[in-house]
């Protein structure tokens, strides 16, 4: 098996250990800390669940011995795709405690990410739950051991069927449940948005991310007091830890899992649970604002709403206040690392026209022309950055690391950026064939190979058009040969391929053909830009 590692160069190791970012602590020592602490309050609401910090910790103990007791081995890598439910935590703090690795996948994956996920990981486990939003995950299990056989135990949270369930694992009374991980060990796989291709694994310790949330806790001002309320698919790094579920029951807050994320269900459970605090990608805070004038629920429990994912236009982000009454705070970070603010006593101005400044002293923000010079004061450039949260490399995959990192260990993101004096960040975009739809980020690349394999499709190129909903939504410019098929019936085609729905482009357009230069060559990025570019053109005029 492939070692799970991310190493910092020693010299710099040692200063975020001095500066007090890395405290030796892991995800198992600080919950087992707020179970003593405080073992009555309530951490965590969920449907009808309500656990206290005890509570909590005494279930992720009893799965942990169970996953154990099943035959997996402590090193161990498990792919979890659960939706906003309780047992999402308790999951994954049973795996931390059991030294079993989380791979996190999306509720909206299906077969092709799900196998990839698995294979690059070399998992041996699968916890799902039984169905959400009227999808049978089960079937999705069974197809996924049928594609990669190595994934032994497959664990459904409940009816499971042909599977064991979460509820009925064997008790492990005899298992003897290994010491906590050395802080500085890889402690989960998240995803990557790739921009070529499909997600990449991003390693992450306990040591740089448990600094990362818990230094957005303190940007955040949680307490004992707050209530976050997890609106966003949880799995994704924003709601996770800016400062999400992890940051929340960092500080002692309660943790409320909506879920979906829409203002039907949402604003019950703001009024009920006396939200204080939650995170929207800019597409849903547009709903919530068109939806608050009109409901009967009480919203004033919200101190702060959250926006990041995307960029969330100014005019926008000037409705938060008036509408919602409440702080607008902008995030703007990735699952690599990086993770930028806008603090709650800026002004007004700062807060609705910048995406924020990084959560540490020691993140070392470059913004770069595309020779790799810096670009002067308040130009657009290509934003690099390295620091005490983010990563170092990426797991098992040299040409990413070669194209993503510097040999100086600088992280290059792909996004444009401007800096203001004060050293915020405004966003520009991205600087390669990425598709950021809603918050989800897509592989123009991936979605092209997807349409070549329709016998009907000769050649296709898919761009990012914007969208004053989705911020981003993808275009699919064809080349068909033989019959021309409807775009419907080939985003129809498109669903049948087992990828996530929201990778199915938005629109399809019919091109005769693509331009080329003298030589008959063109570049999949020079091709893409100038068909955006066209295709805009034509809709203005």
């Amino acid at each position: 098996m492939i070692p799970l590692k991310q190493a910092w160069p020693a010299e710099f190791a040692a200063r975020y250990r001095a500066a007090g970012y890395w405290r030796g602590e892991t995800f198992t020592s600080f919950l087992r800390e707020r179970a003593a602490a405080m073992p009555e309050r309530i951490a965590v609401v969920g449907g009808d669940q309500r656990w206290s910090f005890a509570e909590l910790e005494a279930r992720a103990e009893r799965i942990a011995r169970g996953l154990l007791a099943l035959g997996l081995k402590p090193g161990d890598r498990v792919v979890v795709q659960l939706p906003n439910i309780a047992e999402f935590l308790s999951a994954v703090f049973g795996l931390f405690r059991a030294r079993l690795v989380p791979v996190y996948a999306l509720p909206a994956h299906r077969i092709v990410e799900i196998a990839h996920f698995a294979r690059t990981a070399q998992a041996r486990g699968y916890i799902v739950a039984a169905g959400h939003e009227g999808f049978d995950y089960r079937t999705l299990a069974a197809e996924a051991r049928r594609e990669v056989p190595a994934l032994d135990h497959v664990v459904v949270v409940g009816d499971g069927g042909d599977f064991p369930s979460l509820d009925t694992l064997p008790p492990g009374d005899e298992v003897k449940l290994p010491a906590d991980a050395d802080p500085s060990e890889v402690a989960f796989l998240q995803i990557s948005g790739g921009s070529t291709g499909l997600s990449k694994l991003i390693p992450r310790t306990h040591d740089d991310y448990i600094y990362s949330f818990r230094a957005s806790a303190e940007i955040c001002r949680l307490g004992p007091s707050s209530v976050y309320l997890a609106a966003l698919p949880v799995a994704h790094n924003f709601p996770m830890s800016s400062p999400g579920v992890f940051g929340a029951l960092y500080a002692g807050s309660r943790v409320v899992l909506a879920p979906s994320p829409s203002p039907e269900v949402a604003f019950p459970l703001i009024a009920r649970e006396s939200v204080t605090i939650t995170g929207l990608v800019p597409p849903l805070a547009l709903l919530w604002l068109q939806a608050a004038p009109g409901t009967a629920h009480d919203l004033s429990s919200l101190d702060v709403l959250q926006v990041g994912g995307a960029k969330f236009l100014t005019e926008s982000a000037r409705r938060v206040k008036p509408v919602l009454g409440c702080t607008l705070q902008q995030v703007f970070g990735m699952a690599e690392g990086l993770v930028n603010y806008t603090r709650l006593d800026d002004d007004e101005e700062t807060i609705v026209s910048t995406q924020g400044r990084p959560i540490s002293p020691d993140d070392e923000v470059l913004i770069l022309d595309d020779a790799g010079s810096p670009v002067p004061e308040g130009e657009a450039g290509n934003l690099l950055t390295r620091g005490p949260y983010t990563i170092r490399a990426y797991h098992n995959n040299d040409g990413a690391n070669a194209r993503a990192f510097t040999p100086d260990g600088f992280y290059r993101t792909g996004d444009v950026v401007k800096r203001t004096p004060e050293g915020y960040l405004v966003v520009q975009g991205r600087a390669n064939d990425h598709i950021n739809r809603a918050g989800e980020k897509i592989s123009a690349e991936e979605i092209e190979d997807h349409l070549l394999g329709h016998a009907n499709v000769f050649d296709a190129a898919v761009v990012s058009l914007p969208d004053e909903f989705l911020g981003e939504r993808s275009c699919a410019f064809v080349i068909a040969q033989g019959e021309r098929p409807k775009a419907a019936a080939l985003k129809a085609w498109m669903r049948t391929r087992g990828l996530a729905d929201f990778k199915v482009p938005d629109q399809i357009v019919f091109v005769d053909a693509f331009e080329t230069t003298a030589v008959g060559k063109v570049s999949r990025k020079e091709l893409r830009a100038s068909l955006r570019r066209r295709f805009l053109e034509q809709a203005e005029g």
